[in-house]
C-alpha cells in the first residue's frame, strides 16, 4: 500500500467498503492498517471542519465478534497517534454509544459488523452530534491518510500489539439510567418477559432495563459463539426458538436484538416475532409523536391507521430517516420520530412519559421498542398479540437472496422499472400495475392494493424482497414466489 491514500482508493485497494455504515468487510480484509486508515480519515474529516478539539476525547465500542477487540485495538492506535483521547466503553450496545458520546459531545466509533455473519465487521462511525449522514461521507471519502512508517508488518498487522485503555463504564451506565429514570418505577411489575440472548452485546442491558422497572426477566439462548440475527429477515430456527419458549413459559414479552442491539426482535406471547415496521408504529403511537419518518420499504399501515398528522417517507438509511425528521423539526412538527423497517427506532424531541422525560437520541435503538410495545399493551389492557388489531390489515414479508451480486440485482431492476409489461410478465400473480416509485430500489403497487419492493443491500450481496397484501397468509406466499422467480436472475 503507498505511503499516502485516498479514502476513496482505499476502498477499491482494500476490499473494505466505506459508506454512512461506515467502513465494513471480510475481517481478513480489515487488517490493523485499513482499520487504523479508516479512523484517520474520519478524525481527519473532523478537524477539517473544526469538529473536534485539540486533544479531545473520542469514545468507542465493539460488539461480541472475535474480531472486535482486534479493530478496537487498531482504531484507538489512530486515535492516540493523532493527538486525541481514546475512551474505552467497551462491549455495550451502539445506541448506548451514541447517547453517551452526543452527551459528552464527542465523536465515536462503534465497532459492529450490525447483523452480518461474523467473518465481516466493521466500524461505525459518529460525529460529535450524531450518526454521520451523506454529506459527512463525502467529506471523508475526500481525505488523503498517510500510512507511517515502522508501525505495520506486509499484511498490514502491526509490528507490535495495539492494546486499548481500560474499560470506562460510565457510558453503559448512563444507558440504563435513561430508560430507568425516563419510566415509571415498577411500570413492569406483573410481567414476564423472555430475553433471547444469542451473541447479542444488548442482552446484559435489556435484563436490567427490565428487571429494574419491576419485570420477572428470564434470560435463554445465550451463545459464546457470534449468532447473525436479522430483525428483517428471522432465521427459521430463531422462529422454532420462539415459538418454543412461548409454548414453555407464559411469557408478556419476547425480546431480543441483533448482534449490536440497535435493531430489536420484538414478541408476542404466542411465540411470534413482531415485524419491526409494525412494532416502529405501535412505538410512535405509544409517545404519541405528531410526525413519523420511515422508508419506503416500511407497512403502509402507518398512513391508514390515522394516528399521525405527519408522515414522511425517506430512502432506506437511518442517515436519510434522520434527515427527514430534521426537516420535519424545521416545519414546526412537535414530536417527531422515526423508525426502520428493521425495527430500530430513533428520536428526534424529547418525549414526555407518565410526567417523566426521555430525551431525544437520533440513532437507532432497540430498547425503546421493547418497552413501548410491552406498555401499550398494558395500557390497553390486551395481550401482545392482539395489538396488531388496533391497526388496519396490511401484513408484510420479508427475505432475501444471498450471495447475489449487486450489479446483477440493479441491472435486473432497471429493466423491470423502464417496463410495465415485464413486470406483468415477470410476476403474473401479482396483476397489472398501479404506480412505481424509485426512492430507494424499484416499489411496485398493483392495482391489488399489493406491494412488491425489490432492493439490492447496501452493506451486502444480498437482494432484498418486501411484499405487502391485506392478510399475513398472503403477503408470506408472495413473497416466497417472487424469491423463486427473482432466483433465475442469476442464470
Amino acid at each position: 500500500m503507498p505511503d499516502k491514500t485516498a479514502i476513496a482508493d482505499l476502498m477499491a485497494v482494500s476490499g473494505v467498503g466505506f459508506g454512512t455504515s461506515g467502513a465494513r468487510g471480510l475481517v481478513d480484509a480489515m487488517t490493523d492498517r485499513v482499520c487504523y486508515l479508516y479512523t484517520l480519515g474520519f478524525l481527519q474529516y473532523l478537524q477539517q471542519g473544526a469538529a473536534i478539539r485539540p486533544g479531545a476525547a473520542v469514545a468507542l465500542a465493539g460488539d461480541l465478534r472475535p474480531s472486535s477487540p482486534r479493530i478496537m485495538a487498531a482504531a484507538a492506535a489512530a486515535i492516540t497517534d493523532l493527538g486525541y483521547r481514546p475512551v474505552n466503553c467497551g462491549h455495550i450496545p451502539s445506541p448506548a454509544l451514541a447517547c453517551y458520546a452526543i452527551d459528552e459531545g464527542i465523536p465515536s466509533l462503534m465497532v459492529t459488523g450490525s447483523h452480518i455473519p461474523d467473518d465481516r465487521n466493521g466500524i461505525k462511525f459518529n460525529m460529535p452530534g450524531g450518526e454521520v449522514l451523506k454529506a459527512d461521507e463525502a467529506g471523508i471519502r475526500e481525505q488523503v491518510v498517510r500510512t507511517p512508517d515502522g508501525v505495520f508488518d506486509d499484511n498490514g498487522g502491526f509490528l507490535k500489539p495495539a492494546s486499548l485503555p481500560p474499560v470506562d463504564g460510565a457510558a453503559y451506565l448512563r444507558y440504563l439510567a435513561r430508560y430507568l429514570d425516563a419510566f415509571p418505577a415498577g411500570c413492569l411489575v406483573g410481567s414476564r418477559v423472555l430475553l433471547y440472548e444469542h451473541s447479542s452485546v444488548a442482552a446484559g442491558a435489556l435484563s436490567e432495563i427490565f428487571a429494574g422497572l419491576g419485570a420477572e426477566v428470564v434470560r435463554r439462548g445465550h451463545s459464546e459463539r457470534f449468532v447473525p440475527v436479522d430483525t428483517e429477515a428471522v432465521r427459521s430456527e430463531d422462529v422454532a426458538l420462539a415459538k418454543a419458549w412461548a409454548a414453555a413459559g407464559h411469557f408478556d414479552l419476547l425480546v431480543s436484538t441483533d448482534g449490536d442491539g440497535d435493531r430489536p426482535l420484538v414478541g408476542d406471547e404466542l411465540g411470534n416475532w413482531l415485524r419491526g415496521d409494525v412494532a416502529g408504529i405501535l412505538t410512535a403511537r405509544f409517545l404519541d409523536a405528531e410526525a413519523v419518518v420511515t422508508p419506503v420499504s416500511s407497512n403502509t399501515a402507518l398512513e391508514k391507521s390515522g394516528w399521525f398528522p405527519s408522515v414522511v417517507r425517506t430512502r432506506i438509511g437511518s442517515p436519510y430517516v434522520i434527515e427527514g425528521m430534521q426537516q420535519a423539526l424545521d416545519e414546526g412538527a412537535g414530536s417527531v420520530v422515526g423508525y426502520e423497517a428493521n425495527g430500530g427506532f430513533l428520536t428526534m424531541t424529547a418525549t414526555e412519559i407518565q410526567g417523566r422525560q426521555i430525551r431525544a437520541l437520533p440513532t437507532r435503538d432497540a430498547v425503546i421498542v421493547a418497552l413501548a410495545v410491552l406498555l401499550l399493551a398494558r395500557r390497553h389492557g390486551m395481550p401482545v398479540s392482539e395489538l396488531g388489531t388496533l391497526l388496519p390489515a396490511r401484513f408484510t414479508a420479508s427475505d432475501r437472496l444471498t450471495n447475489f451480486a449487486t450489479e446483477l440485482s440493479a441491472r435486473h431492476i432497471e429493466c423491470l422499472a423502464a417496463d410495465e409489461n415485464a413486470i406483468v410478465e415477470k410476476f403474473p400473480m401479482m396483476g397489472p400495475v398501479d404506480h412505481m416509485d424509485l426512492t430507494d430500489g424499484l416499489r411496485i403497487t398493483f392495482a391489488s392494493g399489493e406491494v412488491l419492493h425489490l432492493r439490492p443491500s447496501g452493506n451486502a450481496p444480498e437482494l432484498r424482497c418486501y411484499t405487502e397484501a391485506d392478510t399475513a397468509e398472503r403477503a408470506k406466499a408472495l413473497n416466497a414466489e417472487c424469491l423463486g422467480l427473482l432466483d433465475s436472475w442469476r442464470e
